[in-house]
């Protein structure tokens, strides 16, 4: 069953704006810096196709190949530079003959240890970690409106398993948990699992439809279609979205509710497939 509902969500990808099967595909062949003095960034990487190229990194665009060609090749002098941890985020960025621009996913370059590229006020390993547990547990604040009246509520979603394709910086889809609280509502404890497929567009990050089954453990029990839209992204790790959400047990209308909510997205702890 959910080989089938994947098919069918792959074959609507064609009324978006971009065609999956027009990327680029990118294959990373080396990405290190260099254990011995002057510390050098190099990259070799080859795509399917005659590409130019460009070099993300801290924040600015490098151009590895301005021709287009099938292998690229990158070096950075890295004098100079300072880093807050002992990996740093980057990813490529491909034009094809046909305009079409294809983003690798975001990848982490290792630097030397005992470098000197590393801030010495730079936070530890057990700090970040704290700090990315605050984030990743913290729940959705949600906005709850029935025809009973308007509730607070907080949502806890947990992706499950995440599906990748090749070229995108995003999952194609995710089977996810969630469990939410409606606070002062007279059903107040949901639990949700369902599916939902990942867009990326230009200028936000990606839209994202979906459905859900959910249950309040008190004989409700239906299916939840929702549009999310994810925004922009924090710390490379975590995306800033919005989601509407629309349930129903198609036999009770009076049962039937609407919510809006605001989170933090990131799939670092699923089953990536």
């Amino acid at each position: 069953m959910i080989k089938k509902l994947l098919l069918y969500l792959a074959l609507t990808t064609v009324t978006i704006n971009y065609a999956q099967d027009a990327i680029t595909e990118i294959y990373i062949i080396d990405a290190y810096v260099t254990p011995e003095l002057p510390y050098t960034l190099k990259l070799t990487f080859f795509t399917s196709e005659p590409a130019q190229s460009k070099f993300h990194f801290e924040n600015e665009e490098y151009v590895v190949s301005d021709e287009f060609t099938e292998d690229h090749t990158f070096e950075l002098n890295l004098t100079g530079f300072k880093f807050d941890s002992t990996t740093v985020p980057y990813f490529i960025e491909v034009q094809n003959a046909e305009g079409v621009i294809t983003k690798s996913e975001i990848y982490d370059i290792a630097l030397p240890e005992d470098n000197e590229l590393k801030k010495d006020d730079a936070p530890g390993l057990f700090t970040i970690c704290c700090f990315g547990g605050v984030i990743f547990g913290f729940p959705s604040p949600t906005y709850v409106s029935t025809k009973d009246g308007d509730y607070f509520s907080l949502t806890k979603e947990i992706p499950i398993v995440t599906f990748f394709a090749s070229g995108f910086n995003y999952p194609m889809g995710i089977i996810a948990a969630e469990y939410s609280h409606i606070f002062k509502s007279p059903r107040q404890n949901f639990l949700r699992i369902g599916y939902k497929h990942i867009f990326e567009v230009s200028y936000i990050e990606y839209i994202s439809p979906g459905v859900n089954g959910f249950t309040d453990f008190n004989g409700l029990n239906g299916i939840s279609p929702e549009i999310t839209v994810g925004w922009f992204n924090v710390y490379n790790s975590f995306t800033v979205y919005t989601k509407y959400r629309f349930n129903t047990n198609f036999n009770e209308d009076n049962k039937n509710f609407h919510e809006v909510s605001i989170g933090l997205y990131s799939s670092f702890l699923s089953f990536n497939l």
